[in-house]
């Protein structure tokens, strides 16, 4: 079974989707619909298709078609994770460096569904809030773990296994995966990192210090973060552009290599450099 999941507001009427569905179905595959952010706006999805949930679906399938940007393919990555599932993005966003495949290569996804690619292994990021030494939530992330202000100057103190990294006030900090680098993290000046390695990312947001630079380690290392002198300035933790949590001064962030990993149908259409260059030019 291969799941497609569309984002109805970037595929408007499920064209793509409906055409994708009629591709594999015609080849003797058997796909199901399994919309994402769809429960924020029901109304958006047509009334003629069949729909389902991916948590009721996701042990029994061999591949998930993705359509939209690259929000839509982090939402599936969140509750896919545990599952080993393959993904391939049809772009349908601005970017989409995520995306293995444009709209008018859909009919590839008949290859994919016979299995003729070869598995894009994506490293993650495993996040863990604590306030006065209680554990406050565990999350994971592909793209980015962010420490963000709420319009206000924060400061932050960034350690590297037990060694201090940087310590400065601004908008706050970005730890990226690789496939997170040509996200939040190029923007605050980060660098470009091939996908399939294995680092974790620093970048500073707007440091109010000439001295604070973005640093790539090791994948074995531990990142401890912490929030200070908030002084009633309001800061968040997000995941993956997700904010899950607000923070409180004294708040610690620790970031490590997570156990899970992202797993990307890749078909040799383009390289990550062949695709770099033709969306930053």
């Amino acid at each position: 079974m291969i799941m497609v999941c569309p984002n109805p507001f970037r595929d408007l009427d499920l064209k793509l989707t409906r055409e994708c569905c009629k591709l594999l179905a015609a080849e003797g595959f058997q796909a199901v619909i399994c919309p994402v952010f769809a429960d924020e706006e029901p109304e958006a999805l047509p009334q003629d298709l069949e729909y389902h949930k991916l948590s009721e679906l996701r042990e029994d399938c061999q591949l998930a078609v993705v359509i939209g940007g690259d929000g839509t393919i982090l939402s599936v990555v969140r509750q896919l994770r545990d599952q080993n599932i393959p993904l391939l993005g049809i772009n349908l966003g601005t970017k989409g460096f995520m995306a293995n495949l444009e709209p008018d290569q859909l009919p590839l996804v008949v290859r994919a569904a016979r299995g003729e690619y070869r598995i894009s292994r994506r490293m993650m990021l495993e996040v863990e809030l604590r306030r006065d030494g209680q554990v406050i939530c565990v999350d994971h992330a592909l793209n980015d773990v962010v420490l963000h202000g709420y319009g206000d100057c924060i400061g932050l103190t960034t350690w590297c296994n037990g060694d201090r990294v940087s310590h400065f006030s601004g908008d706050g900090i970005i730890l990226s995966t690789p496939t997170g680098s040509t996200g939040y993290s190029m923007s605050a000046g980060g660098p470009i990192v091939e996908p399939e390695a294995e680092n974790i990312i620093i970048s500073p947001i707007c440091p109010h210090v000439m001295g604070a630079r973005t640093f790539v380690l090791d994948p074995s290392r531990t990142v401890r973060v912490t929030a200070e002198r908030l002084h009633g300035r309001r800061a968040y933790l997000a995941v993956d552009g997700i904010s899950v949590a607000d923070l409180a001064a004294g708040d610690v962030v620790y970031v490590k290599k997570s156990v899970h990993e992202t797993r990307m149908a890749d078909l040799g259409v383009k390289s990550f450099y062949e695709i770099a260059y033709e969306k930053l030019i």
